[in-house]
């Protein structure tokens, strides 16, 4: 490997180019060879530093190599325990699940079992799937408009989003898109507090309706706040409705906080808002500090599937669950729940701020270190609501212009018209201030040019 070794981004990425798939997606908006990395920082193989307000996608709460991260995995390391254990049991594993225990409200605690997937959000959301189906005996699921819940044939089926089912043909069948309460686009032509009532009670009405015309669902799944979709949290009456209906229905509620949970949006899980105990919760990406891990949390009642009925050869990652303890450690004892809401509350209002006078901000929105700016353009049409299209070139050129000056932050939402922040809960705010000083130039230039 050391005849590859080199000082140029363009060399590393020409060889990525010839060598994997066209299927990768971060080198396209990034064009970038990592170095080194810590805290809120990468530096490129050129020595270019930059923020990283991506973060692996939500992965890395602690950010990049977190010291007490790294001491975990070297003394995992030196331990002899075996990294490899298939499902068997271990003292690490154990702790792991102790700890895990003690993030949840107790309405789930008591009672609960886990199930250890396969090292990806998506295997884990087939998990729940395959489980609420097998604990029911039905066969359809309800999703939601702008879901995400990850690329496997069954996960991608629950996705709102047409563009990544379009060439994959026939998916999971009996799955059921109902409207998310996303204010700003009301899928009603209402906006507002009326858009989370209106969905809330199409849902019901949708469900109780005797010629409704759907069979009762396996499970309804859903995320408390969308990410890939937009960044849009959903409001708390809406949840509260959802998971009283699903209640009386006898219909298991799946919650994915794939993306959302470990503290990220100034709550550990972010359904916690509306007080409400799912009945099976999909957990991955932040819970292996930083490792490949993926789990399905669950009401005993539901446990009702056969041994190997779900199974992963890589679901006994010991380096994972070693560094998940240690996370949830240094989240509480760190107070990380409550600076990401603090955080995030002062970056939101900069944010704002920005948007007061920009034309290119349609809406500002998020919660806790999970924001999002919806990005518009000031010169189209607006909708029914007065609010102007989706603005995609104004959001990739803004994307582009903070890559330039050291900012990394991911596009999404409808149209990739979002502009999204997932910065490591322990960013500091020195740095805050720096990724509102790029954005706001960003935005700022994009005026310029476009005038």
């Amino acid at each position: 490997m050391d005849a590859f070794v080199t000082t140029s981004n363009d060399f590393y990425l020409n060889r990525q180019s010839q060598f994997e798939s066209n299927a990768r997606s971060y080198p396209r908006r990034f064009p970038l060879a990592l170095k080194s990395a810590l805290g809120s920082r990468l530096i490129d193989v050129e020595g270019n530093s930059y923020l990283d307000c991506l973060a692996g996608a939500g992965t890395l709460a602690l950010g990049h190599n977190h010291p007490e991260i790294i001491a975990t995995l070297q003394d995992v390391l030196r331990s002899g325990l075996p990294l490899h254990t298939l499902d068997l049991t271990t003292p690490v594993k154990d702790r792991f699940i102790a700890d895990l225990l003690d993030t949840l409200p107790a309405g789930l605690r008591a009672g609960a079992k886990i199930q250890f997937c396969s090292p990806s959000g998506t295997d884990a959301v087939e998990a729940a799937i395959k489980l609420a189906k097998t604990a029911t005996g039905r066969n359809d699921i309800v999703s939601f408009r702008g879901a995400y819940h990850g690329m496997s044939q069954g996960s991608l089926s629950l996705m709102g989003s047409l563009g990544p089912k379009e060439a994959v043909g026939q998916l999971l069948g009996g799955t059921h898109f109902f409207p998310y309460p996303y204010a700003y686009r009301c899928p009603f032509g209402r906006g507002g507090e009326e858009t989370a009532k209106l969905a809330a009670d199409y849902f019901e009405r949708a469900l109780t309706d005797p010629e409704g015309g759907i069979n009762k669902p396996a499970a309804v799944i859903l995320e408390a706040i969308q990410g890939e979709g937009g960044v849009i949290p959903a409001p708390v009456e809406w949840l509260r409705t959802i998971r009283r209906v699903t209640k009386d229905l006898g219909i298991p509620l799946i919650i994915d906080e794939v993306q959302s949970g470990i503290g990220r949006t100034g709550r550990f899980y972010a359904f916690q808002k509306a007080g409400i105990i799912p009945d099976i919760l999909v957990l991955s990406k932040a819970i292996g500090g930083g490792l490949p891990l993926a789990v399905i949390v669950y009401r005993d009642e539901l446990d009702t599937w056969k041994p190997g009925a779900h199974a992963g050869t890589f679901r006994g990652n010991q380096m994972a669950m070693a560094a998940g303890s240690k996370t949830f450690d240094v989240i509480r004892q760190s107070g990380l729940v409550e600076r990401a809401a603090e955080a995030g509350g002062r970056l939101r209002s900069e944010l704002e701020r920005i948007a007061a006078y920009s034309p290119f901000i349609g809406e500002v929105r998020g919660e806790g270190l999970m924001l999002g700016i919806e990005v518009v353009d000031p010169y189209g049409a607006p909708d029914g609501l007065g609010h102007p299209p989706f603005g995609p070139q104004f959001a990739r050129a803004v994307q582009a212009d903070a890559f330039r000056k050291g900012l990394i932050i991911e596009a999404g939402g409808r149209h990739g018209s979002v502009l999204r922040l997932l910065p490591p809960l322990t960013i500091s705010d020195e740095d805050l201030g720096l990724v509102v000083d790029i954005l706001g130039s960003a935005f700022q230039r994009l005026e310029r040019k476009a005038a």
